[in-house]
């Protein structure tokens, strides 16, 4: 679909139909719209892209340590959350939103090798909590259809968490490890995700050229192979012409695999 990308991360698809993703390393948003790639310099180090109802564009910036908006009618970026409890985010790297509109986002930090990682969360009146810590670069995250599980990689430790979620609370309680993702023998691991309409969970495997399709029992049962070595995320096209975009780092690519599938979350 695009080439040329400087580390791809996101994607997430607007209301309007438009694809998002960021360049990490490129300091910008694009826009994918009726085959035509569009850049938005924002600076930073934008990674994950969640998209409320509004089609306001939602990041996290690693760089800034920050949680960032962008409008895309007013081309403007205004930074929403950047410390908890009264200290600046650890390095956010992806977010997602629930069905009732609460924001959750991991930041990793440094914790590759120290179990420094956490899990926040972002409620709708706009405070602000961690809901999960000591964990070894968490990443990629998603919610189940009904809003009631989350989903969490912890990528230096090549495996997936799995608990219930308290939308009314902001809670996530009896987490535990739910599946374990082969990754590479270096840095790497399962990062960013999406749920398909038949349940399965897709996961982009950092460092394998991967997407890991995993059932509802935590087994993984089937393997899509891609062009490159990095894939970062991905995401299905609610209106199914794309199918299932991955954006893949090695080779700076948003790429589709077709499949007749759409993705099971809608912002309420």
């Amino acid at each position: 679909m695009a080439t040329g990308l400087n580390f791809p991360e996101g994607p997430a698809f607007a209301p309007d139909g438009s694809l998002w993703a960021v360049e990490l390393k490129g300091e910008s948003l694009v826009q994918y719209h009726h085959g035509k790639l569009k850049r938005f310099r924002v600076g930073g180090g934008p990674n994950g892209i969640a998209i409320d109802r509004q089609g306001k564009i939602w990041f996290c910036d690693s760089a800034q340590r920050a949680i960032r908006r962008f409008d895309p009618n007013t081309e403007k970026t205004e930074t929403i959350l950047d410390q908890i409890d009264g200290e600046p985010l650890n390095k956010p790297n992806d977010l997602a939103f629930d069905p009732a509109g609460n924001l959750v986002f991991t930041c990793p930090g440094e914790s590759r090798q120290e179990p420094t990682g956490y899990v926040a969360v972002r409620t709708r009146d706009g405070t602000a909590k961690k809901i999960t810590t000591g964990k070894y670069f968490p990443n990629g995250l998603a919610f189940s259809a009904d809003g009631k599980t989350l989903i969490l990689a912890e990528t230096y430790r090549h495996r997936l968490w799995k608990g219930a979620w308290k939308a009314e609370t902001g809670d996530w309680t009896d987490a535990t490890v739910w599946a374990t993702v082969q990754g590479p023998q270096g840095p790497g691991g399962p990062d960013g995700m999406a749920f398909g309409e038949e349940g399965n969970l897709y996961v982009a495997v950092y460092g394998t050229g991967k997407i890991h399709v995993i059932n509802k029992h935590g087994a993984v049962v089937h393997q899509i192979d891609l062009p490159g070595q990095n894939p970062t995320n991905c995401a299905f096209d609610p209106s199914g012409r794309l199918g299932l975009v991955i954006t893949e780092a090695e080779k700076g690519q948003l790429v589709a695999y077709k499949t007749p599938l759409k993705g099971s979350l809608k912002i309420q």
